[in-house]
């Protein structure tokens, strides 16, 4: 197969170069930093498409996963100034919202028959709540529901409430999971750039407490995702680099379950006069980033930010993953001026997507254990 589209490549007169990256993407084989920028530059859409599709059916074998899931964002209070963001609220500002424990355990309480296997726990880094009390949570959704995989905070909010606890992020890691944390999610890396970091999250953890975060919890055998800001002020050389590093990282603790490019929303915040990025850069980058990640097994399109019909655009990009049903219950990218005001899919709506793009739909846990094909 993969010799009769290189055969094919041959024929179309593609430029050398990439007709060499091309071998080396269809025969399995690391391409570099260089190679990736070259294949951002110089490659167009349907042979970047081409490349990722082989490198997804490797591991995916035309399945593409969601599951059954809910959101609870406890705070939108937060002590950093992140330029991008549209949810930050300070304490005691108009929209802002802070969940005690009962309130939590109040929403958990409305999934009990949903049929959900996660919940996603992410929200500000607020000021007063350590680690202890994050724990007391996790505690509290664990005793509403049993069975529930937790997903939660990102490397930001553990910086934090670690620090407040005053406790190493191994100790505050264990914590942690002691009290029932299953994985954690990808966010607060944006980009890794430290010169970008300074002009739209200076406050915010670095980028190498961030890996370093992930790595302690990879080490305490907690699988994590990663995610990456696109479509703000960075180039495509940021972008590899980015990549690069969790690429790096993924080859020392292989703890990253999923890869989520996250679309730069410019509603409500101070970078409102940028431009977002175009459907066209949105199917590159998720072709990109299956091309260059070899190692991380999985990459999503979060529905919820970039739409429904982009998500299924992206199903041809290498995306095998597309989240999952959320019932309206997330307002980070909302907030934001997300194309999904009302972000909620059913399961039927889901596997209609999926088939629509010819893929397989496949109901997974939050760890890609396949619970039922349809």
């Amino acid at each position: 197969m993969n010799n009769s589209v290189l055969s094919l490549l041959q024929l179309t007169g593609i430029a050398p170069q990439l007709f060499r990256v091309a071998e080396k993407v269809l025969s399995n084989d690391r391409i570099s930093v260089n190679e990736g920028i070259l294949l951002y530059t110089e490659g167009t859409l349907p042979f970047l498409s081409l490349l990722a599709e082989s490198a997804s059916q490797r591991v995916s074998d035309n399945h593409v996963f969601f599951n059954r899931n809910f959101h609870i964002e406890p705070t939108n209070i937060c002590v950093n100034h992140c330029a991008f963001c549209s949810y930050r609220r300070r304490k005691g500002e108009e929209g802002c919202w802070e969940f005690s424990i009962e309130d939590i355990k109040g929403k958990v309480d409305s999934y009990k028959n949903s049929g959900a296997t996660e919940v996603h726990i992410v929200g500000g880094v607020h000021p007063d709540r350590d680690v202890h009390f994050y724990a007391d949570m996790i505690r509290a959704v664990k005793e509403c529901m049993p069975a529930i995989h937790i997903k939660a905070f990102t490397a930001v909010e553990i910086d934090s409430m670690c620090r407040q606890a005053g406790l190493t992020i191994e100790s505050g890691l264990q914590i942690l999971k002691e009290a029932g944390l299953d994985s954690m999610p990808g966010g607060g890396a944006e980009i890794f750039d430290v010169q970008m970091r300074q002009k739209i999250c200076p406050d915010k953890t670095g980028p190498d407490e961030w890996l370093r975060i992930h790595k302690t919890a990879h080490e305490l055998s907690i699988p994590t995702n990663a995610t990456m800001l696109y479509g703000l002020l960075e180039t495509y050389e940021h972008r590899i680099d980015h990549m690069e590093r969790l690429r790096t990282l993924q080859d020392e603790t292989k703890g990253f379950n999923a890869f989520i490019p996250l679309k730069f929303k410019h509603y409500n915040n101070s970078f409102s006069h940028i431009k977002e990025a175009t459907t066209v850069e949105d199917l590159k980058n998720y072709a990109m980033s299956r091309i260059f990640l070899d190692n991380i097994p999985h990459l999503k399109a979060y529905w919820p930010m970039i739409g429904k019909q982009v998500a299924q655009l992206s199903l041809a990009f290498g995306v095998d993953d597309l989240d999952g049903t959320i019932d309206d219950s997330t307002k980070i990218y909302s907030m934001a001026g997300s194309d999904e005001q009302n972000p909620s899919a059913s399961t039927d709506e889901l596997i209609a997507m999926i088939k629509g793009a010819g893929k397989i739909p496949a109901e997974r846990d939050t760890v890609y254990n396949i619970i039922k094909i349809f």
